[in-house]
């Protein structure tokens, strides 16, 4: 197969910054992405997937290694026994599309999932999570190339060690996993309205809403939040949230907020199991001194969501870091939580 050198990758990103990988490869089959991986073995070079580019950012030298991008596009539908029907993507497959395409076919699971750029393959690396569903609460098995054994072998659920934007992928078997495709199991059902954004989308009504109406109620808050990736919009040049919802043991929080009572400010937070509780980073960042439309120089802040650290047009990546480092250090000293970034940093 065709493997191209220097070529640049922040057109290939929705952040638009960083430098040129060494070697490139696409892989439209598995069996290029087995070519590809042995190409970068047998010369000893470090091995990168790109997906969609929506979750990464790039250091402006580069990647000195090979950068694989995986573009295996099948999908098939394998019905099952009660409505269900499993969706199998190729990792390259892009991720709305998918859903919207599970919401026609009158499949609960993935609604509000709605509005998410990238694809397939991404989504259970980070177990991509959203209005009250993950990715893992549907996805089946996992079809991957392992580049330890140089085997192809499937990982069922469990296999994964999905928890709160993490996997096996990311973590553990971080760097030793190829995704080639993944199974969802879908099942004909209602949507979820669970979270209070959408809540207030349907409030008011007597009727239950649709999947449909679910996933462009989805969209539209997505929308609203410059987190639907819309070409030509300048905060649409970003990884999205920038950062993820820190979860904290309870007895941290209580003192926290009682802390934050004394100067007039209500600390939000979300239950979650064990006790612990998820604080909104946004609500964060914007109390640490970060408003909606901060700017400094080429990169700043969406002014629509605080989450979203956005190129503001010929940023470097140092630029995007310092930026990042700089709201952690104010989160830090405001309130004394580490923000954890979401995205996945590549030549750094």
């Amino acid at each position: 197969m065709l493997i191209r050198e220097n070529v640049p990758l922040a057109p290939l990103t929705t952040l638009d910054v960083g430098g040129p990988a060494r070697f490139f490869a696409e892989a439209r089959t598995e069996a290029e992405v087995l070519e590809s991986a042995e190409f970068a073995r047998a010369r000893g070079l470090p091995l990168f997937v790109l997906g969609g580019g929506s979750n990464l950012v790039i250091s402006d030298t580069g990647f000195a290694g090979l950068v694989l991008k995986v573009a295996i596009t099948d999908l098939e539908h394998v019905p099952g026994p009660n409505g269900q029907l499993t969706f199998i993507a190729g990792a390259g497959y892009d991720w709305d599309t998918l859903v919207r395409e599970s919401v026609e076919a009158g499949c609960a699971g993935l609604e509000c999932l709605s509005g998410i750029p990238g694809t397939v393959g991404g989504t259970p690396v980070q177990n991509v999570g959203a209005y009250g569903q993950e990715v893992s609460g549907t996805i089946q098995e996992v079809r991957v190339f392992d580049l330890e054994s140089r085997q192809i072998k499937t990982l069922s659920n469990a296999e994964c060690g999905f928890a709160y934007r993490s996997s096996v992928f990311n973590t553990t078997g971080r760097g030793r996993y190829v995704i080639l495709r993944v199974s969802f199991a879908l099942q004909q059902g209602k949507p979820s309205v669970r979270y209070a954004d959408l809540e207030r989308s349907f409030a008011g009504r007597s009727k239950e809403p649709t999947l449909s109406e679910v996933r462009q109620a989805v969209r539209d808050i997505r929308q609203r939040k410059a987190m639907l990736i819309i070409h030509g919009e300048a905060d649409s040049h970003s990884v999205g949230s920038f950062f993820k919802n820190p979860i904290v043991a309870q007895a941290i929080f209580e003192e926290l907020s009682a802390r934050l009572a004394s100067r007039g400010l209500d600390l939000p937070s979300y239950p979650e199991a064990g006790g612990f509780r998820k604080l909104p980073a946004a609500w964060l960042v914007e109390h640490a001194g970060f408003a909606k439309g901060y700017r400094k120089g080429t990169v700043g802040i969406s002014q629509k969501h605080a989450l979203a650290i956005i190129n503001c047009g010929g940023a470097t990546a140092a630029e995007i870091i310092a930026l990042k480092d700089e709201i952690q250090a104010r989160v830090m000293h405001a309130f004394g939580i580490e923000l954890d970034p979401e995205p996945v940093f590549v030549g750094f």
